[in-house]
């Protein structure tokens, strides 16, 4: 299977025209036989990359005291309670903070506080934070979130996401997109069959199919 999605990307990078900027590699995933309607026939699932995403991942963690500091060695941006205050009384910052940000982090202890605070903005973009238990090692959790990325359809039967950028070679964006497929086939109601199509290209590029 490998080798077939390799050479989808090979010719997704080779047919895309040159540009004045790093374009990323994305995929395009289309569904069938499946009633998007009931939320609890779509795809929300986390994927960590083995090749990573080759892009910057913008990273925000609400924490105190030491693991603020640790955070603080890793993450874009680390807020804490009176800054989560002061969002909830400003929700163009808020806002601006939930699309400006890939993925939040927070300790377990503030989650109940960003609910409150935060809820009605991070919750309808899909971006409630993770929550840090007080065993969790902050800098690890951080450095697995920037090779994460979110497959998330919503209500529809076409959705989209990042595997890699133009300049990772094609063997290490294909073994992301063969993660990504493995985990859609175990998850999905019927697997394989409620995939419609899958196709990889660049930001301008045109679109290759890749074999499922």
């Amino acid at each position: 299977m490998a080798d077939t999605i390799e050479e989808a990307v090979s010719r997704a990078l080779e047919e895309s025209p040159e540009r004045n900027f790093r374009e990323t590699v994305d995929l395009a995933i289309n569904l069938r036989d499946l009633d998007l309607n009931d939320p609890s026939n779509r795809v929300d699932e986390s994927v960590v990359l083995p090749a990573g995403t080759g892009q910057d991942t913008q990273i925000v963690v609400f924490a105190e005291g030491e693991t603020a500091v640790r955070a603080a060695e890793v993450a874009d941006e680390v807020l804490d309670s009176e800054d989560l205050e002061d969002l909830g009384d400003d929700d163009d910052a808020a806002k601006d903070l939930a699309d400006e940000t890939d993925f939040f982090i927070a300790e377990a202890s503030l989650m109940q506080d960003i609910g409150r605070y935060l809820g009605t903005v991070l919750g309808p973009r899909g971006k409630m934070p993770t929550p840090l238990q007080p065993d969790d090692d902050v800098v690890e959790t951080v450095n697995r979130m920037k090779n994460t990325v979110q497959l998330r359809s919503g209500d529809r039967r076409t959705f989209h996401t990042r595997v890699g950028a133009e300049d990772m070679d094609a063997e290490a964006i294909s073994d992301n997109i063969d993660v990504i497929i493995r985990r859609l086939e175990a998850d999905l109601e019927k697997g394989p069959l409620n995939i419609d199509g899958i196709f990889v290209k660049t930001t301008m590029g045109p679109a290759e199919e890749v074999p499922v």
